[in-house]
C-alpha cells in the first residue's frame, strides 16, 4: 500500500495486485485494515480509527482507491460516486487489437453469483444489468495493446467482462479468457486515475496511479 494523496477528509491510496479493499470469506487482512492502521499511527489517533469505503477493486487489480477519513466525507462521496461525479480511467492490457481503435461498448450483463462471474449479451436480458464503457486504444506491443477504459456504469466486473466479449480478454485474466495466468496472479488492470471535487474544499482532485514494474508495462506506456 502506497499513500498518494491524503488531508483531514479523504486519503487515496495505490493497491497492489492481491489485496482485498474489503472483508470477504476468506478472512484475509484488508487494504481498508492497513489504511486505518497507518493513520492511527501518522496521527497518534486513540481508539477506533473512522474510514468509509465507497469503491472497490477486484482482488487482482491494481491501482488508486479512495477512502474517506469522515462520516460528511463519505456521504458525499457516496452520492458522488453513484450520481458520476468522479471520473474513474483504468488502463488495461489486453490481447489482440480491438476492432475500432475507439468505441463505446454496450453490454447487458448477468453475474452469476456461483461462479463470481458475469456474462456479457448484445440484446437486453431479463434480470441483466446495462453495462456502458468508452475505451480507445493507447499503443501496441507484441500480441498485446495498451487500452485506456472510462467507465460508465460500474458492474460486477465490467471491464473484464466487456474487454472479453470484443475479443480482448486482459493479459493473466483466466476467468474471462486469457490462455495463461501472470506469474504473480494479478491481472493487467491498473485503476490509473480518478478526478473529481473535494467534497469538503471543493477543489478539483487529480490523481495518477503509477505503472507496474513490468518489461510488457513498459514497453507499451513508453511511447505515450
Amino acid at each position: 500500500m502506497q499513500v498518494v494523496y491524503e488531508d483531514n477528509h479523504i486519503i487515496i491510496v495505490q493497491k497492489t495486485s492481491g489485496e482485498i479493499v474489503q472483508g470477504d470469506k476468506t478472512g484475509d487482512r484488508t487494504l481498508a485494515d492497513d489504511v486505518k492502521a497507518y493513520i492511527k499511527e501518522a496521527y497518534a489517533k486513540p481508539g477506533e480509527v473512522f474510514l468509509g469505503v465507497v469503491h472497490r477493486l477486484d482482488r487482482p487489480v491494481s491501482g488508486l482507491v479512495v477512502f474517506a477519513r469522515t462520516s460528511k466525507a463519505l456521504s458525499r462521496l457516496n452520492d458522488m460516486f453513484r450520481n458520476g461525479e468522479v471520473k474513474k480511467t483504468y488502463w488495461a492490457v489486453v490481447k489482440n487489437a480491438p476492432i475500432p481503435a475507439e468505441a463505446t461498448l454496450t453490454h447487458w450483463l448477468t453475474r452469476n453469483e456461483k461462479q463470481n462471474k458475469s456474462y456479457a449479451s448484445a440484446t437486453e436480458k431479463k434480470d441483466a444489468k446495462k453495462a456502458v464503457l468508452r475505451y480507445r486504444t493507447l499503443s501496441h506491443a507484441d500480441n498485446y495493446s495498451l487500452v485506456e477504459v472510462e467507465l460508465l456504469t460500474g458492474r460486477h466486473h465490467q471491464i473484464r467482462c466487456q474487454l472479453s466479449a470484443i475479443g480482448c480478454p486482459i493479459k493473466g485474466d483466466l476467468k474471462y479468457g486469457a490462455q495463461r495466468s501472470n506469474p504473480d496472479g494479478s491481472i493487467s488492470l491498473l485503476a490509473r486515475s480518478v478526478e473529481f471535487i473535494h467534497p469538503v474544499s471543493k477543489q478539483p482532485i487529480h490523481i495518477e496511479s503509477s505503472i507496474p514494474d513490468d518489461p510488457l508495462w513498459t514497453a507499451l506506456t513508453q511511447t505515450i
